[in-house]
């Protein structure tokens, strides 16, 4: 596969991987018990997959790797906040407010590595 194709797959992953994660989000808050929902248990955590393969198979082409590039490192700095953040936000159990708050720190972060990404910069182009 040629980088272009490569890329495609993985800002259509990034697309739903965010809607999905929305729309958990979203009616975990809403006291909604989306887990009855086998699909909307599995399909997320397969096109994470193929997101995380498609951006370790963009970085092996394009030859930019965390550690030796800035904007890359904040990416999966950032990752790691979006993952801690968003398993807090659908964990059962916990109070709306704690839902709420996760839920809001991992919007944030996935905006951040957006931004990083779209820049090229860990200062989203600020500095």
């Amino acid at each position: 596969m040629d980088y272009g194709t490569v890329r495609s797959i993985h800002l259509a992953c990034v697309t739903a991987s965010i809607t999905l994660f929305m729309l958990r989000g979203l009616l975990q808050i809403a006291s909604v018990n989306w887990r009855r929902w086998h699909w909307l248990r599995i399909v997320p955590h397969l096109n994470d997959t193929v997101l995380l393969a498609a951006a370790i198979t963009l970085s092996v082409m394009s030859g930019q790797y965390p550690l030796l590039q800035p904007w890359l490192t904040a990416k999966v700095l950032g990752l790691f906040v979006y993952v801690a953040a968003g398993s807090m936000a659908l964990r059962p159990g916990l109070s709306p407010a704690r839902q709420g708050s996760a839920f809001g720190v991992a919007l944030l972060a996935v905006a951040y590595i957006v931004g990083a990404a779209w820049t090229r910069s860990p200062t989203l182009g600020w500095l």
